[in-house]
């Protein structure tokens, strides 16, 4: 089974828009190409019960965050700064960038 590519990075904007977290926006932390999800910066904030270890003396409830689904996520423009669709475009020495469909500035620095 080949890996997809998606439409997010790590290090991106994005804004949720649907489920619990709706409407909030955050800093992609990490991608999970695997199971078509992603962590993203203090959002979808879970519990997790945590028995001593020599990381974690004390133990404890600890707070972390749970991955989302990635299509539940949306790409925040630096330009428009709200949630756009992205496409991908060549430039003239070959290389590939993603630009904002709204207002056709470039994504990718």
């Amino acid at each position: 089974m080949s890996v997809q590519k998606f439409h997010i990075k790590k290090d991106d904007t994005v804004m949720v828009m649907a489920g619990k977290e709706k409407g909030k926006t955050g800093k992609v932390l990490r991608i999970l190409p695997e199971k078509n999800r992603v962590l993203v910066e203090n959002l979808n904030v879970v519990k997790r019960h945590t028995r001593p270890s020599q990381v974690n003396p004390d133990g404890g409830i600890i707070e972390k965050e749970a991955s989302i689904a990635i299509s539940n996520v949306m790409l925040v423009c630096s330009a428009c700064n709200k949630p756009r669709r992205t496409g991908i475009r060549a430039s003239e020495d070959g290389s590939k960038a993603r630009f904002c469909k709204k207002c056709n500035q470039m994504v990718d620095k």
